[in-house]
């Protein structure tokens, strides 16, 4: 009875004055971080109706969750995608999974390493396949992709041609650095590995160097690169941004890096290590926004305590992202439009 009242109000209304109000059942959607606990290296897309989010498990599994709303993914249950147990090379201490629509299946990286006390040296990249366009499957296993120590996989497409971005050991003064290679498809390796970007900034090194979880970002034809920098195991983990420049991405001369950090800890806001980040759209397509994870201490370290959060973003006039701070957890805020 009271949805008729209103309608008719808002009809009314309508009537006298040729405008309309927004009826309480129309008010927009609001949600509030985090959207997951536990839920650190987030990746998370708008479609078809859902979004769907993707962390780091430490474990056997692969798992994804999905829900109508921003808000409704914080009580959406996990559901397993794919289970790693018994492959020889990536069975366990899954990281940073990441899925992409390429051709009409989803390409899910990952990272992976052996059951061994010391498996950080073992961490590689894989590549599962959808048997289909549903972001959570069924997945088969496609490939291996390199042999040596990689994390944090992720793609980039500029003139139609694939490239597969991640970070590695880049030796000598570089360090932990991100890389760049041409996929010949989503899980074929063409041509060399070149350095991306290497820790070379005072705020890329604090508590250790480190560059790391390369995300594309696309804009008014500009093509970009975000990507973490400094320890994750520090409060002082933050986003750097690389633009294509020039025309070549395997050419590093070709890309500039900010001199500044775009993004970065909040302490009034109590929010530390913001990091390792992906982008999605809102449902109308009229915006864009940010995942990420973060900490509510200084003393946080890089581990599952770390939590998925989400804000909305603008552009600055040059063109370059405008991520503004990291809000409070608890801060109640406007969901993406179209929810």
């Amino acid at each position: 009875m009271r949805r008729l009242l209103l309608a008719v109000a808002a009809a009314v209304l309508l009537v006298l004055t040729g405008s309309t109000v927004a009826t309480a059942e129309e008010a927009p959607a609001t949600f509030t971080n985090p959207i997951k606990r536990n839920g650190p290296d987030p990746w998370m897309t708008y479609h078809n109706g859902y979004y769907y989010l993707a962390t780091t498990t430490w474990n056997s599994t692969i798992t994804m969750r999905r829900a109508t709303t921003l808000a409704g993914l914080n009580a959406a249950p996990d559901q397993v995608v794919f289970n790693l147990a018994g492959r020889a090379n990536g069975c366990c201490n899954m990281w940073a999974p990441e899925f992409h629509l390429v051709n009409g299946r989803w390409y899910l990286y990952y990272v992976a390493g052996q059951n061994v006390s010391d498996y950080n040296p073992t961490q590689r990249l894989h590549v599962l396949e959808s048997a289909g366009s549903d972001p959570m499957g069924p997945y088969s296993f496609k490939a291996d992709l390199g042999n040596d120590w990689q994390l944090d996989a992720s793609v980039l497409t500029v003139n139609g041609t694939l490239y597969l971005m991640g970070t590695y050991q880049a030796g000598g003064s570089y360090g932990q650095s991100n890389f760049i290679q041409r996929l010949s498809n989503p899980w074929t390796l063409s041509g060399s590995r070149v350095r991306l970007s290497s820790p070379t900034l005072s705020w890329e090194r604090q508590t250790a160097p480190v560059n790391e979880a390369p995300e594309p970002l696309y804009h008014n034809g500009r093509t970009m690169v975000v990507y973490s920098a400094s320890a994750c195991w520090g409060p002082d983990y933050k986003l750097g941004l690389l633009t294509l420049t020039g025309t070549d991405p395997l050419n590093p001369a070709h890309w500039t890096k900010s001199p500044n950090p775009v993004f970065q800890r909040n302490d009034a806001n109590g929010v530390y290590a913001p990091g390792h980040n992906g982008f999605f759209k809102s449902p109308d397509g009229t915006e864009d926004w940010i995942v990420y994870h973060a900490n509510s201490s200084a003393s946080g370290g890089c581990d599952m305590n770390r939590s998925t959060r989400a804000q909305r973003f603008t552009w600055n006039a040059d063109g370059t992202p405008n991520f503004g701070v990291p809000v409070r957890l608890g801060t109640s805020m406007a969901g993406p439009s179209g929810e």
